[in-house]
């Protein structure tokens, strides 16, 4: 399965991280001794089940690495339209490709392991979406400072990955679904609009499950999906504040810690053995 991997975001002065970056892509951020986005495209870089990866939002010519192959594609404004335009070239150069792995650039922490479980539990459904939701439990177990919000629902309280999976025609052929779900992404009512009063008012009271909201909302866009429970919080860790990209930092220089004295550890071992 190919990848889509969104990078397009540059903070404005008024947000969070514009002190950091000061006018740069936010998926070049230093963390522990590289850009942000490279931890990720490691990650994919070495998942077995990724194949190609497109780049939305950054130029060639950067100090990116990659052994697979990689198209840049530059920013169409913002998420889902950068997530369009990078399934629209996906169809372009492989249009047999059924559906892409989509990958935020600000989930750092994730690996290889964690992109192949996304895309084999994919599998086990054909499906337009597949949704991936972490549990409060799972997140502040691993990230205790996180801070991250979630949806209360009758069962569970969740709340959302930024490595899904999605079937490429839903996007592609169907414009005036794209459109709608662009223009509801930053306005509550016409979210409400998008998913019906009905469900926003069961999601409200937490009259419903994680199923039955799943079912739902997918009705009410005439696609087909579910929502996973993903046991890896790491999925859902994103770098949208500077208290996340201190514990990123604090995490993965930990992560290349470890990964030395290990390094180190197996050289003497095979000095020894000479």
């Amino acid at each position: 399965m190919d990848a889509i991997l969104t990078a397009g975001g540059i903070p404005k002065p008024d947000e969070p991280l514009y002190e950091y970056t000061q006018g740069e892509p936010k998926a070049m951020l230093d963390i522990a001794g590289k850009p942000m986005i490279q931890w990720v495209l490691d990650a994919l870089n070495r998942a077995s089940l990724v194949d190609k990866i497109i780049i939305v939002g950054l130029a060639e010519g950067n100090r990116l690495s990659c052994s697979k192959p990689i198209t840049f594609l530059p920013s169409h404004g913002d998420l889902l339209k950068n997530l369009h335009a990078g399934i629209s070239k996906e169809r372009e150069i492989n249009p047999a490709a059924a559906h892409v792995l989509s990958v935020s650039s600000d989930i750092p922490a994730i690996t290889s392991e964690m992109v192949n479980w996304t895309i084999e539990t994919s599998l086990q459904s054909d499906v337009d979406i597949v949704y991936n939701v972490i549990t409060r439990q799972v997140m502040e177990a691993r990230f205790p400072r996180s801070n991250r919000s979630y949806v209360k629902l009758k069962d569970v309280e969740v709340c959302g990955g930024d490595m899904n999976v999605i079937r490429t025609l839903t996007v592609t052929s169907n414009e005036d679904l794209w459109e709608r779900i662009v223009s509801a992404r930053k306005n509550a009512l016409r979210q409400a609009s998008l998913i019906g009063y009905d469900t926003l008012l069961l999601l409200l009271l937490r009259r419903i499950t994680l199923e039955q909201g799943a079912q739902k909302v997918t009705k009410r866009l005439k696609i087909t999906g579910r929502a996973v429970l993903c046991p890896f919080a790491e999925i859902g860790m994103d770098v949208d504040k500077p208290h996340q990209l201190e514990i990123m930092r604090e995490d993965l220089n930990k992560r290349v810690a470890q990964n030395e004295n290990f390094q180190g550890a197996h050289d003497s071992k095979a000095a020894g053995n000479r």
